[in-house]
């Protein structure tokens, strides 16, 4: 049940699914920090999300086709979120907002040190698209040696937090 965006502008298209911020927390937090069930995303959230804006952002981002939720789970069942391609291609966004924040905005070493290393690393952030279509899509990585693009940032966040 997509909406048709106000205009035919791309960014206002974008805007309107992307736009609000708790919309790119919920999808930071599946993306990076691999959360996929709702008490995962409401209890590992950094920002303190309600309960209510959560079932509301996750509701909004299925309608909008950059989510799919398990219809598997009844009542009382933890349900699974997945990205889908246009979720998943929501990363290089997010990698153009958190290198903008770096430059304008006050962070903390810890909470910046993805936005950091991916900045600096168009591979990287390849590699966790490619990693990302792995986990959700089920599309096999060709040619993955090393440890993983996930693997690496939970690394050097942990050394961030150290």
């Amino acid at each position: 049940m997509r909406e048709e965006p106000r205009s035919g502008c791309a960014i206002n298209a974008a805007v309107e699914v992307l736009g609000d911020p708790w919309t790119l927390i919920v999808l930071r937090d599946v993306i990076f920090g691999g959360r996929r069930h709702f008490r995962e995303l409401m209890t590992r959230n950094e920002e303190g999300i309600a309960s209510n804006v959560l079932a509301a952002r996750l509701r909004r981002l299925v309608e909008a086709g950059l989510l799919t939720r398990d219809d598997a789970a009844r009542r009382g069942q933890r349900g699974t979120y997945t990205l889908t391609e246009a979720g998943i291609e929501t990363l290089p966004v997010m990698v153009a907002l958190g290198t903008w924040g770096l430059r304008h905005r006050p962070t903390t070493p810890r909470l910046a040190v993805r936005a950091r290393i991916l900045a600096d690393s168009p591979h990287l952030v390849a590699e966790l698209m490619a990693e990302l279509r792995e986990i959700h899509l089920g599309v096999p990585r060709e040619n993955h040696t090393g440890p993983s693009a996930s693997e690496q940032l939970r690394q050097a966040y942990e050394a961030a937090s150290g």
